[in-house]
């Protein structure tokens, strides 16, 4: 995962100077033409509001893993992408985390600091333990809930402002991953521990299918907002496949079970009558790698699939672009941030009809959903036929460029400062505002 630079700051705790709000590419109306949209040449954006100054407030977010472990995924991209922008709207923030044997305990990147403890699964009590040491030092608390929450607010003063992070609903992974028993327990801790612990926090989540999962599985009743995943403003569109190219298909992620990504290798073969030459590209790495390069060794699709592993952003764009249509074949997204990703380039979306999915995938607009009783295979073929047309092509092609380009992340997380400001009670309109000056915020 490659992230982008951003201008130094002082480190937290020196003082700083408020500074002016710079200028961000807006997005474009989901009807307006490719000339219209941000990145197209001769085109001047108007700034965006990127919320209100945080200078002085102690931000902690709680996150199982960070970006750079090897394991990570959107969800990890999702918590540093917001801690940025915390951060350079003058907030001081803290990263707690896990930590992989390479990484270092303590460091400190774009301003923030990371602090790493215990494992996959130590990381818990750990992290608890060290809340509750420095329970005075912070403001508010981000408590990202990767299916087990870290219970921050039993350990964090009362005064301090608790927000859960919840991206999906997570009672399909448990049963993927761990025996019935653990599986329960999973599925316990995330509904009735949780609801009961936040119930009076406010929830953030990343699309509505997900707020209705969780209003319906996990039976919480605390307010839950809705701040989507983002991405880089747009940039010119790369050439796509040749006219005459043939038919190629992409899937990129994290190699883990719930991905199911051996069924989008599975489409060399079951549809090579339908669409001779079909080349299949997955792009990405974990533990799933080596049970993936087995099927293609096992099925003889050395000459058909190609199994990239982690490329740089460069190599990764260029592999993407270079595609008629993405496929996941995942069973449950908070959002599908590979989704947006893809369609920044053009790419549309083949997907199961499940949440997140429903949200990120336009059906028939941006990509196409697997609806119950139709197989992967067969929308997949669909789709490349509709696409085989290029006035068709160019149709989808346009409408996912301009759908990608209503969300980014600095769009994100101007609703993540404003929600942060709501909380702690704080005039946004303050040039330099008081943390402790709010009525939810007296310390």
């Amino acid at each position: 995962m490659v992230f982008q630079k951003v201008p130094h700051r002082a480190e937290p705790g020196h003082a700083t100077a408020p500074t002016a709000p710079a200028a961000i590419p807006a997005p474009a109306p989901a009807e307006a033409d490719e000339t219209a949209l941000p990145g197209a040449a001769g085109e001047k954006e108007p700034p965006v509001d990127l919320g209100p100054r945080l200078d002085g407030v102690r931000i902690v977010m709680i996150n199982w893993r960070d970006p750079w472990q090897s394991t990570a995924g959107g969800a990890e991209e999702y918590a540093w992408r917001i801690s940025r922008h915390l951060a350079e709207r003058g907030a001081i923030v803290t990263f707690l985390t896990a930590r992989e044997p390479h990484q270092a305990r303590v460091e400190t990147k774009d301003g923030i600091v990371i602090r790493r403890m215990g494992g996959k699964f130590t990381v818990y009590p750990r992290v608890m333990a060290w809340l509750a040491l420095w329970r005075r030092e912070y403001h508010l608390a981000f408590d990202c809930m990767n299916g087990i929450p870290f219970l921050s607010r039993l350990v964090l003063r009362r005064e301090t402002r608790v927000v859960s992070i919840v991206h999906h609903v997570h009672d399909l992974q448990f049963d993927a991953y761990f025996s019935p028993p653990l599986a329960w327990f999973g599925r316990f801790m995330e509904s009735t521990v949780a609801s009961r612990v936040y119930r009076n926090c406010t929830t953030v989540t990343v699309s509505e299918s997900s707020r209705a999962a969780m209003r319906d599985k996990l039976g919480g009743r605390a307010p839950i907002e809705i701040v989507h995943n983002g991405g880089p403003a747009l940039e010119p569109l790369p050439p796509g496949p040749a006219p005459d190219a043939a038919p190629t298909v992409v899937s990129l992620g994290r190699l883990v079970v719930q991905k199911r990504v051996s069924r989008v290798v599975d489409l060399a073969r079951s549809l090579s009558e339908t669409h001779p030459g079909l080349r299949v590209h997955i792009i990405g790495r974990g533990p799933e790698g080596a049970h993936l390069a087995e099927q293609v060794d096992r099925d003889g699709l050395h000459d058909r699939v190609d199994l990239h592993g982690f490329l740089s952003e460069e190599d990764k764009n260029a592999v993407l672009s270079s595609c008629h249509l993405h496929v996941t074949a995942s069973e449950f997204e908070g959002w599908g941030l590979t989704v947006i990703e893809a369609a920044r380039l053009g790419v549309p979306t083949v997907a199961y009809d499940v949440d997140g999915l429903r949200d990120s995938v336009r059906d028939g607009e941006t990509g196409w959903l697997v609806r119950e009783g139709e197989t992967l295979a067969e929308t997949v073929s669909r789709a490349l036929r509709e696409l085989s047309d290029p006035r068709r092509a160019e149709e989808v092609r346009r409408a996912c460029r301009a759908w990608a380009s209503r969300f980014t992340w600095e769009a994100g997380g101007a609703r993540m400062t404003r929600l942060v400001a709501t909380e702690l009670g704080i005039d946004p309109t303050m040039d330099t505002p008081d943390p402790a000056a709010g009525k939810k915020a007296k310390m």
